[in-house]
């Protein structure tokens, strides 16, 4: 079983910059798919970005262009990097395997407010 802890969260201004980390217990972190999720109050969790074992990337167009995700397989780490951040990317941030399979980890709450 993949043990996932998620960390990096915290309160920012809108337009600030946060970096995630998550790490996965586990051989087969480096040959999955990863992603990041996330969950806002009272909204369904939604995928925010993927990176393949190979290091290709894909994200919704709602953090296109200001988040980025990258993973040091030699560490088993995946990271989410959040610039310009807006007050509709606060939620609860998850890492998991790129369709969420695994057991879900307690999260890292971002909080972008003024």
């Amino acid at each position: 079983q993949v043990q996932l802890v998620e960390s990096g969260g915290g309160l920012v201004q809108p337009g600030g910059s946060l970096r995630l980390s998550c790490t996965a217990s586990g051989t087969i972190f480096v040959i999955s798919t990863m992603g990041w999720f996330r969950q806002a109050l009272g909204k369904q969790r939604e995928l925010v970005a993927t990176v393949t074992s190979g290091g290709s990337t894909n994200y919704p167009d709602s953090v296109k262009g200001r988040f980025i995700i990258s993973r040091d397989n030699a560490k088993n780490t995946l990271y989410l990097q959040m610039n310009s951040l807006k007050p509709e990317d606060t939620a609860v941030y998850y890492c998991n395997s790129g369709t969420g399979r695994w057991t879900w980890g307690q999260g890292t709450q971002v909080t972008v407010s003024s």
